[in-house]
């Protein structure tokens, strides 16, 4: 049997917060934080333990740290720990700003891999993890 994904999904908004989890919990097993702080703590400890995301999902205006912040400091993280880019943790940006400066600050450097503007789509979700987690 394949081992089931890791998912984290970032969002101070509860219905989206849930709505996401709901769409990628058939894939992965979804763990929630609500702001960008608690956000951090939970990606080090998955370091920590070895048990890293395999996805994050990050909403970009959030309280205690927004999601360019929390994706710095993830690949930060990445970076110290010696892990190559092509094993490194694929990210959804998610928000309800539809505007080409937080596009292009999102994929800067091949930071993150897709970008969910808001209301977000089951099909448009599915069709990334199928692109960046499901190989065929």
């Amino acid at each position: 049997m394949e081992k089931k994904l890791k998912a984290l999904i970032v969002e101070d908004d509860f219905l989206s917060r849930n709505l996401l989890s709901e769409f990628i919990s058939p894939y992965a097993t979804c763990d929630l934080a609500v702001n960008g702080r608690e956000a951090i703590e939970k990606l080090e400890r998955s370091f920590d333990k070895n048990e890293r995301y395999d996805l994050v999902c990050l909403d970009i205006m959030m309280p205690e740290a927004d999601g360019h912040t929390v994706l710095n400091t993830l690949r930060r993280m990445e970076h110290d720990r010696k892990i190559a880019k092509d094993k490194s943790t694929i990210v959804f940006m998610t928000t309800a700003l539809d505007d080409a400066q937080n596009i292009m600050n999102a994929f800067t450097c091949g930071q993150c891999q897709a970008y969910l503007i808001k209301p977000i789509l089951r099909e448009r979700v599915e069709a990334h993890l199928r692109e960046f987690l499901m190989p065929n």
